[in-house]
């Protein structure tokens, strides 16, 4: 494992260290274009109940495809609406106790192709930071196929954003612990919602979001310039489709290097992609985030989210003090 950190500018290359973790979470070399195969014979998406009525977890999109879960997901204790279309739905978790609680905003990855992937796999990692006292929300969004891309799923983020005020209102989070957490195409998220936008943006001028952290699990720091590692990794063009045009000025318009991110400190946790360039890293600490990047070697891109994997338990003490605030 490699790790290296940044503030206010370009990595420390002296503080790198090496260790490769084992993979045996069975997510396999293919990426997201496997799941694909199956996507044909997924069950229509249910309706979602009520706001704070719990329910049994939503499972469209293929569910839990492409990782070895090593723990079942735990029933939300409710699932809270942003939007009228069906995947505009957040599972809330609430650990046992009274809190206040750090809370971690989940974004699922999935290339942003619809019929891939959806909220519910990454449900055992919620789960598994529940049992650790951390509240999370499990955010399904809209993508390229069902309304998403540019604007739509950019319209979904902003507004399942919202609801971090209505959890705080109604439960014990600590609002000042708040982190954005992505895994593949849901680092976007995480990270964009985190920056202001001007009017070239996807919903127009916006504020940033005002939260402590982001993580982002095997995803990029800035699509534009990452645009191929990122395709390669989907293997299918998955950013154009997203994007749309004039890609240059949409690209542009939601890098970091336009706008960076408020926030105290940003966490990758690579593996299929690289870590992000050195001139990504200084942007994204522009707005004063400590920036670190843990690299692991060899690991498959849904081994770092698999609770009990080797390489999640590898990288789970620095998730954990990012969530926390440690």
């Amino acid at each position: 494992m490699n790790v290296s950190k940044a503030r206010h500018g370009s990595p420390n290359p002296s503080s790198k260290s090496k260790a490769v973790a084992s993979d045996t979470s069975g997510g396999g070399q293919g990426g997201w274009s496997a799941l694909l195969l199956v996507a044909a014979c997924t069950p229509a998406i249910p309706a979602t109940p009520a706001p704070e009525e719990a329910t049994a977890a939503v499972q469209p999109n293929n569910a839990t495809y492409g990782t070895d879960a090593h723990l079942a997901a735990s029933r939300p204790d409710a699932v809270l609406r942003y939007a009228d279309h069906p995947r505009g739905f957040a599972e809330l978790r609430l650990p046992k106790g009274e809190g206040p609680f750090p809370l971690a905003v989940i974004y699922h990855g999935g290339c942003w192709k619809t019929g891939i992937a959806s909220q519910a796999y990454m449900a055992p990692l919620a789960t598994h930071w529940q049992s650790l006292g951390i509240a999370t929300l499990n955010v399904d969004y809209r993508e390229v196929g069902d309304g998403g891309g540019w604007p739509g799923s950019f319209e979904d983020w902003a507004a399942s954003a919202r609801l971090i005020e209505e959890v705080a209102a109604n439960h014990p989070i600590d609002r000042a612990r708040v982190t954005l957490v992505g895994h593949s195409a849901g680092g976007l998220p995480a990270v964009w919602l985190a920056s202001a936008s001007g009017e070239d943006g996807p919903v127009g001028t916006r504020a940033a979001l005002k939260v402590r952290a982001a993580i982002v699990l095997d995803g990029p720091g800035d699509v534009g310039a990452e645009q191929p590692a990122f395709d390669a990794l989907c293997q299918f063009a998955a950013v154009a489709p997203f994007i749309g045009t004039p890609a240059p000025a949409r690209t542009g318009a939601i890098s970091p290097a336009a706008h960076a991110p408020q926030l105290a400190e940003i966490l990758f946790v690579q593996a299929k992609l690289p870590a992000p360039s050195a001139t990504t890293q200084a942007a994204l600490a522009a707005g004063g985030a400590r920036v670190t990047v843990r690299e692991n070697p060899g690991a498959s891109h849904f081994a770092i989210i698999t609770p009990g994997n080797p390489v999640h338990q590898a990288n789970e003490a620095a998730m954990l003090a990012a969530i926390k605030g440690e």
